[in-house]
């Protein structure tokens, strides 16, 4: 047991040294990209796997329709990059194939189809999902979500920290022996900092009173009470804005507390927390399947569904059918961030005209539904008909 032990402990080095040089590097890293400031700007268009390049490509079709001026002048050009496949990933062993690593730090931002995690019991291997990794290569430390009901007073932003927390080294946890594993939480005060400094600045900008800390500090008391203790240390940076503070489980209970719900405006997470949550509020404005996602950097910004790869859908044959709602409005927030605020607009308008008000179409994932291609095709006579009034 002693040499299991010693073992265990020299892993357990190597992963300090590498989380206090991760740090290192994003101390290094200053200002946000000027996409004013671009001749070109470089958008991928990464498919992943599963329905990943049927929602993919439609969502760029929908980009290359808003934005054609400027595609044809060249000021946006895309950059299709295909080997996130579970395939390739598997082939070489590794979350993201060094190959398509480079491909996708040539472009400015990125729109990104689901891919598939493998799990236990899959027949996959225990590779690091490609998400995790692309958030850590590309540094993009804030992953944003909204989810806006306006008939119930709902109108949430969620800042859930991407880079550390329980998935940090998710796929570096030890088994110290047959009957002991160990996995590790991660927090930085400079990875804290910026995902809190980002949340307040937008609820300055955005004239939203209220931000909220989530955390569980009361009983994960060294990283998140760290966590705690450094968003409210910058929340006292913002004296107009309200900071209160929420345990994670006391949290999900009040989303669905009708009173309670309307007064939370923008949420400050750590990861794990995040992605939970942010899954159940989606289902108040109608799934997962109708929200996207931002998850930016300082350098680089990547757009997603928040959904996965439905990979029995393509097994059925039934990817056509698949839903680009979700996609759809993670390229609401592309277009937000490169500056296209008018055009962001008009697609947002559009989406809730197809998916709340008209629905003269309706995604069921099956024959019995519209294809994405048409659903597609429907957001963007949508488009004209609002551009023409």
């Amino acid at each position: 047991m002693e040499n299991q032990i010693k073992e265990a402990l020299s892993k357990f080095e190597a992963l300090i040294r590498e989380q206090l040089e991760r740090n290192e590097k994003i101390k290094a890293t200053k200002d946000f990209t000027d996409f004013d400031n671009l001749d070109k700007i470089v958008i991928g268009i990464c498919g992943g796997d599963g329905i990943g390049p049927i929602i993919t490509k439609e969502s760029a079709r929908v980009i290359e329709f808003l934005l054609k001026d400027d595609v044809e002048s060249g000021r946006i050009e895309f950059k299709y990059i295909d080997g996130l496949t579970i395939e390739n990933r598997v082939a070489v062993m590794k979350a993201i194939p060094d190959d398509v690593l480079e491909e996708l730090k040539q472009c400015h931002v990125i729109l990104k189809g689901p891919t598939t995690t493998p799990q236990a019991g899959d027949p996959w291997p225990n590779i690091e999902s490609a998400n995790v990794a692309m958030r850590k290569a590309l540094d993009l430390f804030a992953n944003v979500r909204p989810v806006k009901i306006p008939e119930q007073n709902i109108d949430w932003t969620f800042f859930r920290e991407n880079t550390e927390g329980a998935y940090a080294v998710g796929s570096k946890g030890v088994n110290v022996t047959d009957d002991l594993a160990m996995d590790f939480v991660v927090t930085t005060t400079e990875g804290t900092e910026r995902i809190a400094r980002l949340a307040y600045e937008y609820a300055k900008k955005n004239h939203k009173e209220r931000v909220s800390i989530i955390n569980k500090a009361n009983v994960i008391k060294t990283t998140d009470g760290k966590f705690l203790r450094l968003c409210k240390k910058i929340g006292e940076e913002y004296p107009e804005i309200i900071t209160d503070e929420w345990y994670i489980d006391i949290t999900t209970a009040k989303l669905i507390d009708e009173k309670r719900r309307r007064d939370f405006k923008v949420f400050i997470l750590p990861n794990l927390y995040g992605d939970i949550i942010t899954d159940e509020a989606a289902e108040f404005q109608g799934g997962v399947g109708t929200a996207g996602s931002a998850n930016l950097g300082k350098r680089y910004a990547m757009f997603e569904a928040i959904h996965g790869s439905a990979p029995r859908m393509i097994k059925e044959g039934r990817g056509q059918y698949a839903d680009p709602c979700s996609m759809l409005r993670a390229t609401v927030m592309l277009l937000s961030h490169i500056g296209k605020q008018a055009e962001a607009d008009l697609l947002e308008h559009a989406l809730d005209i197809c998916m709340l008000e008209e629905k003269k179409l309706t995604i069921t994932g099956r024959a019995d539904g519209a294809t994405c291609e048409e659903f597609g095709n429907y957001v963007m006579e949508t488009v004209k008909k609002i551009s023409s009034n």
